[in-house]
Formats: structure tokens, sequence, C-alpha cells
């Protein structure tokens, strides 16, 4: 299959079933990325397909020095706290309470990588934030790796808290939380985030970005990953997420 027909047709597919809020089959093997860069570029094409920019990004790691991947977040999918999601867009309803975050400054594009160090001096606000993960697939989570990072990374919505100031003391590797799903906690009985310290995320992202001839906007909201694990959220639920040291954040899903 010719390497950028197979992005645009699966493109396509997931737009069409986001759409009519239904599910997908199987795919026919030769819809599946056959690697990364093809898995990015679809990304950049579902963007294109529904018409609408990235706000922000979603970034992860499996492990405190393992690999790092991520998705662009379309703007039109990120939600302040305390709104009203309707729970028929989404199939299926995973919930994840995160730390978020926004730089100061815009990194535009250059030859060379951006240092760590560079990076971190240009965070300038943290948050708390709630993803509502939800895959385009019926199969899901049993999806090829690189067809679920090409799915936008399962992501359904963002719902971010208010910004404070970024405290670069603050216990980034384990944070104090609640989180609980119409009062009833649904916090592990150990809370991390499987990245470890989640900064260490962002330069990766920075030089995802401009490496490729691309700025990343001082106003993009940055989620790095999930200190709770998933829930999944069955039928109407408040949900309702606390970080210590961050203005809470929750949302209505009805």
């Amino acid at each position: 299959m010719d390497t950028d027909t197979q992005p645009t047709r699966l493109a396509q597919l997931i737009v069409d079933a986001q759409n009519k809020h239904d599910l997908l089959g199987e795919l026919n093997f030769e819809l599946n990325p056959p690697d990364r860069d093809a898995a990015y570029l679809t990304q950049q094409k579902i963007l294109r397909l529904r018409g609408v920019e990235a706000g922000g990004w979603k970034i992860g790691s499996k492990s405190a020095d393992g690999p790092i991947q991520g998705s662009p977040l379309p703007r039109d999918c990120l939600f302040p706290s305390t709104g009203t999601l309707d729970r028929s867009v989404y199939p299926p309803v995973g919930l994840e309470l995160e730390i978020a975050f926004r730089f100061n400054r815009t990194f535009s594009p250059q030859d060379e990588a951006y240092s760590d160090d560079e990076v971190m001096a240009g965070i300038g606000e943290m948050a708390a934030s709630i993803e509502v993960v939800s895959s385009r697939f019926a199969a899901w989570p049993k999806i090829e790796p690189l067809t679920q990072l090409a799915d936008l990374l399962n992501h359904g919505a963002l719902v971010v808290g208010d910004f404070v100031p970024y405290d670069v003391s603050f216990p980034f590797v384990e944070p104090t939380l609640t989180f609980t799903v119409n009062g009833e906690s649904i916090v592990p009985s150990k809370a991390a985030n499987p990245a470890g310290d989640p900064r260490r995320l962002l330069p990766w992202l920075v030089n995802h970005h401009t490496l490729n001839g691309l700025p990343l906007p001082e106003d993009f909201v940055i989620t790095t990953g999930s200190y709770t694990g998933m829930h999944f959220a069955q039928g109407m639920a408040e949900v309702l997420g606390q970080i210590d040291g961050l203005p809470p954040v929750s949302l209505t899903l009805a």
C-alpha cells in the first residue's frame, strides 16, 4: 500500500466513526500503521479531516526511563473544569487524573534539539486535569499499539482545572491526591505516574515539534500521564479530582 494512502484511509475511518459515535470493527491488516512515523502522520490527518487545530498534547511513558510517545489534542476536545460532557459521545469512558503544564514561551523550530535545561526553564504553569480516554475501536484495548497511537492515543477529552504558577519544588513523583466517581474513591493502593517525574516527558515533545519544523505554541495544554491508572465509568457520573497544591478539577458525565 502507498505509504501516504494508509494514513489517509485510516484517518478517514476514525473520523467517520467519531462523527457517528460508533466503533470500528477489525481493520484490514494493511490499514494498521507500519511504523511510528505513519501513526503520527495519521494523527495529523485526523485533525485536518476534522477541520480542527491542536490545542495541546498528551504525552506519556510506561516506565521511568522508557520510550515516550504522545498525541496532539484537538482544541475542541479541551474543556474547563466543572463542565458537563455528553456520555454518548464517548462509547467507552476511561478516567485518568493527571498533571498538565503550559510553557511561558513558544519553542520555535531549529536544527538542533533543545536541551532539557532549556525546556525546563520554559515551564510556566501547571494544573490538575482529567483525561477521558475513549477509543474508536470496538476491540480496544486489544488493538495494535501503533493503531492506538494513530487513534490519538485513545483520546476522548481533557478537562483542565485552573492553572497556577509552576512550582519546581512540587512533589511530582508522589503527589498527594484524591479521585472520586459519585463520591467513591477510585485511587489505587499506590498512586504514581509510570513515567516517574512527568516533567521528563516535556523535552521529547518540544523536540518532536521543533525538529520537524513545527513551533510549539505557548498556549498548548500538555497533559503528562495518569497517576491513578484508568477507571472505566458506567452511566452518569460526578467526577472529582484533587491533587494537593493544585486547584481541583471536576466534570459531570450525563
